[in-house]
């Protein structure tokens, strides 16, 4: 299938989850993440759910990163030039939602790309290679770009991979692993 194709499958997949899936999808997503090992390092980038898109609830990994005292980094979309900029995330925080109900910071510390060590990357479905469809922005791909090569980069997805994405481009970066409910799927071969 296409990138077209199967933004269209799991965002119709994802209507017709529940709410309570949703929130034992997502703890069992989290549950998932604790057994990886990637928690030696500081600066933890994530992603806000966006509720109305029914994703996975961040709320359960936001709770583990600030237990074992990482350094949150949460991003503000610039929609100009399709990049996002990147803050720390403290107790004086202000989040609002964007006009396409992003959470996001409203201003903070902004933290470079470069500090980034490991990346909880939104997607809407992924490949057995590791390549990722998200909602065709390009987003991620830019951000994603910015990294330092060894940062790394994990899916957060409510379902197995697709077998291939047909029409994956030079620009769309791979990711690491994606975690599901039931498995960590590792694409660093």
């Amino acid at each position: 299938m296409n990138k077209k194709e199967l933004r269209k499958k799991y965002k119709e997949l994802r209507q017709f989850l529940s709410s309570e899936e949703i929130e034992d999808k997502s703890l069992a997503i989290a549950n998932q993440l604790l057994r990886m090992d990637i928690w030696d390092k500081l600066y933890y980038h994530l992603f806000l759910t966006i509720e109305e898109q029914k994703e996975i609830n961040t709320e359960y990994i936001l709770q583990i990163l600030a237990g074992k005292d990482k350094e949150i980094v949460i991003s503000k979309c610039e929609f100009a030039a399709l990049g996002m900029t990147h803050f720390l995330l403290t107790d004086n925080t202000k989040i609002k939602k964007n006009s396409y109900n992003v959470p996001e910071p409203i201003d903070g510390l902004e933290v470079p790309d470069a500090k980034i060590d490991v990346v909880f990357v939104p997607l809407l479905a992924y490949d057995k290679q590791g390549n990722r469809v998200g909602y065709g922005k390009g987003f991620y791909d830019n951000f994603l770009n910015k990294c330092k090569p060894e940062t790394i980069k994990i899916g957060l997805s409510f379902f197995p991979p697709e077998e291939k994405i047909e029409d994956v481009s030079e620009s769309d970066v791979k990711l690491a692993f994606c975690v599901t409910p039931d498995a960590i799927f590792s694409f660093t071969n």
